[in-house]
């Protein structure tokens, strides 16, 4: 193992269990703990718990901290009402994707400063902190660097609430989805979020590093009868691609913009603060243009017809004559559907899901190989609320 690899709090519980761990933006990771294809169906079908801890926490205070968000980001983040989180991103000068966030309005600080913690991905947790600080000039609120503050574990599944229920008083029945409340966790002070990547319901706990073994050796054991099992990260993988959720590097990159990745929802053009004026507008209103009336290619899934399963930057193909119309974003075996299954860009002529009975129009190119996919709206799972 590298030495410049970052550690998380639970590192020595992981290698207890006899996780496979692996290099992840800069930190040792668990990969898994046993089958991958067990730890993804117990979160499906039971509770799954992550270490999330590699995730980046920024705190952003001050009298105009959500005027701050609101030029930073593309949302509307001034309008969050405090115990309330919201999904958005962060784009550069051109409108492109610098990285996708959740950004959530704690309760304002003693001194009534409003306090807001966003959350960003591992890989671009500096580069979101250099773009918050620069673009800080000229706004009353401060940006730091949070990510030492916080060990992050996450209880995903159909019985995660049953078992996090039986460590806090903490009213979980009346927390929303996108929300968080301050409680306490196996006696340990939390930020107990509903939130979560795997496409089922469940929790997301921001601890102290101090007390991220208590409350995970707590969780476990509370959770046995459940059927809760420990997860990597390879399992969170294929949960958020059955959930159709983009991952960036992946379906997320400096060269996309929301409106390219079908997420024109989070870009709001009517904020009241800062005149609507945001980094990144005018490039996101032109692509909002282009998105509304003719968009050169869309986001799709892909499921297979055989077994090959498809990798990120494979070609999609036209099986009519085999001309390349796309490339493969995302891709894996997933374990709910039985079938290889992927996330792509392809040319809007083809981006139709393949109807009922037809034979597929579109294939993946698998080392030379043409193999036919069928074209489905995303996302692959849905689970039933």
């Amino acid at each position: 193992m590298s030495e410049t690899l970052r550690l998380t709090a639970l590192d020595s519980v992981h290698r207890a269990l006899g996780a496979t761990m692996t290099d992840f933006a800069g930190w040792d990771m668990p990969l898994r703990y046993g089958s991958e294809r067990d730890e993804h169906n117990a979160v499906r079908e039971r509770a799954g718990l992550f270490d999330l801890s590699h995730m980046g926490e920024i705190a952003v205070t001050g009298p105009q901290a959500g005027e701050l968000l609101d030029h930073a980001l593309v949302g509307n983040l001034s309008a969050l009402k405090p115990g309330r989180a919201r999904y958005t991103m962060i784009c550069d000068e051109r409108g492109g994707i610098m990285d996708d966030l959740i950004v959530y309005r704690l309760a304002d600080g003693v001194d009534g400063r409003p306090h807001y913690m966003v959350v960003a991905n591992a890989s671009n947790a500096q580069v979101v902190l250099d773009a918050l600080i620069e673009r800080q000039a000229g706004f009353d609120a401060a940006v730091r660097d949070d990510r030492d503050a916080y060990a992050l574990l996450a209880i995903q599944g159909p019985e995660a609430a049953g078992v996090l229920r039986t460590l806090t008083d903490a009213d979980l029945d009346g927390l929303k989805y996108y929300a968080g409340l301050p409680g306490t966790v196996a006696g340990a002070n939390a930020l107990i979020a509903r939130t979560g990547y795997t496409g089922e319901d469940g929790f997301e706990l921001f601890l102290a590093p101090a007390d991220a073994e208590k409350v995970w050796t707590a969780l476990l054991d509370a959770g046995k009868d459940a059927g809760l099992v420990p997860c990597g990260l390879s399992c969170r993988d294929t949960l958020r691609l059955e959930a159709g959720m983009p991952l960036y590097g992946h379906e997320l990159t400096r060269d996309t913009t929301p409106f390219d990745a079908g997420l024109g929802r989070v870009v709001k053009f009517d904020k009241t603060t800062n005149e609507g004026r945001f980094v990144g507008r005018e490039p996101l209103e032109a692509a909002a243009e282009r998105a509304a009336q003719n968009p050169p290619r869309k986001l799709v899934g892909l499921i297979a017809e055989g077994r090959r399963v498809p990798r990120a930057g494979f070609p999609v193909v036209a099986l009519d004559g085999g001309a390349v119309i796309g490339e493969v974003t995302s891709g894996a075996p997933s374990p709910t559907l039985g079938k290889p299954i992927a996330i792509a860009y392809v040319d809007a002529a083809h981006a139709e899901p393949t109807a009922e009975g037809a034979e597929p129009a579109v294939g993946v190119d698998i080392r030379g190989s043409h193999e036919p996919y069928r074209v489905v709206a995303l996302p692959f799972y849905k689970r039933e609320r």
